[in-house]
């Protein structure tokens, strides 16, 4: 058999029968052995190769654990290996996830290939260089004007639903790098992601230019835990956030719908921007310990005028005493001035309940007199306004807002949005309810 250790020779294993694949195995020297380790077309999955002929655009859009990051970094190195001129952008939602997983992950390009073969890292200058030259230099797409100037022949663009999307992040980043690639004849870029509803994505799949791949975790079972997918499909069951996180599947906007997918993209921010003026838990109580969950939604006005959710600390089938903690708990971990609770289910007990976890607990009781569609409402012109921002990632609060139909009933996940209206009585609490003026009072 010819030797294996030099470019491309191993690719012929490829079109073997198995059995005279292994066949052809059992006959390799120790040097063939270690090469073939390394040979990524053998080990991968048909769907984690680059696709064939002349493309532009490669998406992988897929669940978590499909195999994603490792596709897009061995395309990078075989990119690198073929070309001592290329010169290649590796963009993600921050310099730090960038190093973390794409150069420095488990599947990342520090891991990848025979040792000898593989690059140079330089922290301090965000940059990978082969042996051969060809050099990657590592970008975030929070600051879309770092790519505006250097050009690239290819490159690797990681968890773009991810991006920052305030004030159109994302997007410019992603013209900026299109603009840059001007480097040889073919210039290139694969994304992968696991699929959201942004703006970016939606842009992207409509490109005619743009050849999708899609897959599921699934997929990749034989690499994962073999308790992962059954404690998590056990977990999520056939719910919105499985489809989309496990069977990589955009989940489309519902007709008629309060909330939307770009919506809430748009208002997310890494963290509050302003301190809190003031705080409030607001809690929509199941009707039974076995039925709902008990939605715990944690909301702040900043100084600025805009309201933030920080936190969903809802609890799931939870006796009264294990919910009425988990209200306490949040209360003094984010040192709230008001406890909203809605008090349609059971009343007066509702707040026997919390007062019995916390005597102190500032609460005040609501009562729903119109339904869950029309009280929300108001509150999703306030995020239309902007006057809303999400401080952080709440796919299971996102889904029930998007199941909030105007004029309707509720379309989302589970059988109440009680998260949803968690977050409907907070936002209400803190933008929509009235107070009285201070007034100066005159006794003539």
């Amino acid at each position: 058999m010819a030797p294996i250790g030099r470019g491309r020779r191993l690719d012929w294993l490829l079109d073997l029968p198995s059995d005279e694949r292994l066949a052809q195995l059992a006959v390799l020297s120790d040097a063939e052995r270690r090469e073939f380790a390394h040979h990524w077309r053998l080990w991968a999955r048909k769907e984690q190769l680059p696709p064939k002929g002349d493309w532009r655009i490669w998406l992988v859009m897929a669940g978590r654990g499909f195999g994603k990051t490792r596709a897009g970094a061995e395309w990078v190195r075989s990119v690198a290996a073929a070309n001592p001129d290329a010169r290649i952008a590796l963009v993600g939602s921050s310099l730090g996830e960038v190093r973390s997983v794409m150069v420095e992950g488990e599947s990342g390009l520090l891991s990848l290939g025979p040792p000898r073969r593989r690059p140079r890292f330089e922290p301090s200058l965000r940059r990978l260089t082969w042996p051969n030259g060809a050099q990657a230099t590592l970008y975030s797409a929070g600051e879309p004007d770092s790519l505006r100037g250097p050009q690239h022949s290819h490159g690797w663009c990681d968890e773009i639903a991810k991006w920052d999307n305030t004030g159109g992040r994302a997007t410019q980043s992603w013209n900026n790098l299109l603009l840059g690639l001007r480097i040889g004849e073919m210039p290139r870029v694969v994304t992968t992601t696991t699929p959201r509803a942004v703006p970016l994505l939606l842009r992207l799949l409509e490109d005619d230019e743009a050849i999708i791949t899609h897959g599921r975790t699934e997929d990749n079972l034989i690499n994962l835990p073999k308790r992962f997918l059954r404690d998590i499909r056990r977990e999520f069951g056939k719910s919105q956030l499985a489809r989309q996180e496990l069977d990589g599947e955009l989940i489309a906007d519902r007709e008629g719908a309060l909330w939307t997918r770009a919506m809430l993209e748009l208002c997310r921010e890494i963290g509050p921007d302003a301190p809190r003026a003031r705080t409030v838990v607001a809690v929509d109580p199941p009707a039974s310990a076995t039925g709902d969950s008990c939605g715990i939604i944690v909301a702040a006005l900043g100084e600025d005028g805009i309201a933030r959710v920080l936190a969903d600390a809802t609890v799931m089938k939870a006796s009264p005493e294990r919910w009425a903690r988990a209200v306490a708990e949040a209360a003094q971990v984010w040192s709230a001035d008001r406890v909203v609770a809605e008090a349609n289910q059971g009343g007066a007990m509702v707040e026997s309940v919390l007062r019995a976890a916390d005597v102190n607990l500032p609460i005040r009781l609501v009562h729903a007199r119109v339904g869950k569609a029309a009280r929300a409402e108001p509150v999703a012109a306030h995020y239309e306004a902007g006057k809303v921002r999400h401080s952080g990632q709440f796919p299971q609060l996102e889904d029930q807002l998007c199941g909030l139909i105007a004029g309707g009933d509720y379309h989302g996940p589970g059988r109440s949005p009680d998260r949803a209206d968690a977050c409907v009585w907070a936002l209400t609490e803190l933008m929509l309810q009235r107070r009285p003026e201070p007034r100066v009072r005159l006794d003539l």
